[in-house]
């Protein structure tokens, strides 16, 4: 059933929703203001106090000895992730009609959230400062000169 749009910003009826749909209406507010003030700190961190033209791998390597900051970019990487295969999850069970293809785009969208957030995460934890880039890594792993 499409939801209209008075439907879609009103609170959730708990009596005729699911524990999961009730969750996912308030994460998407509480991710959405959050994401307001991540993305805000992250766009003046990181585009006005420092110069675009900056932003190198030395950058991110003296910026990522802190720890504060891989805490700050994986919670920003896992809210607007989360946040947005949500939004996606939302449009697939407001316009696909067939209860398969349905659950076969849910389960394409959870896969893909899985892959991106763990390709993200390992990024984010694995970045060791001063460690020979990950071209360096494949180069030797085939022989290439």
């Amino acid at each position: 059933m499409a939801t209209t749009r008075a439907s879609a910003y009103a609170k959730p009826n708990p009596a005729s929703s699911t524990g999961f749909e009730v969750f996912s209406w308030y994460f998407f507010r509480v991710s959405g203001l959050a994401l307001i003030f991540l993305v805000i700190i992250h766009l003046v961190a990181m585009h006005i106090v420092v110069d675009v033209s900056k932003t190198q791998y030395d950058f991110v390597a003296s910026r990522y000895a802190n720890p504060f900051w891989r805490v700050y970019d994986l919670l920003l990487l896992t809210l607007a992730l989360l946040h947005g295969m949500n939004g996606l999850r939302v449009m697939v069970d407001d316009y696909v009609r067939g209860r398969g293809w349905r659950l076969a785009w849910q389960s394409f969208l959870g896969l893909v959230t899985v892959t991106f957030w763990l390709m993200g995460t390992l990024t984010i934890v694995s970045f060791h400062p001063g460690s020979a880039p990950l071209g360096t890594f494949f180069s030797a792993l085939f022989h290439i000169k």
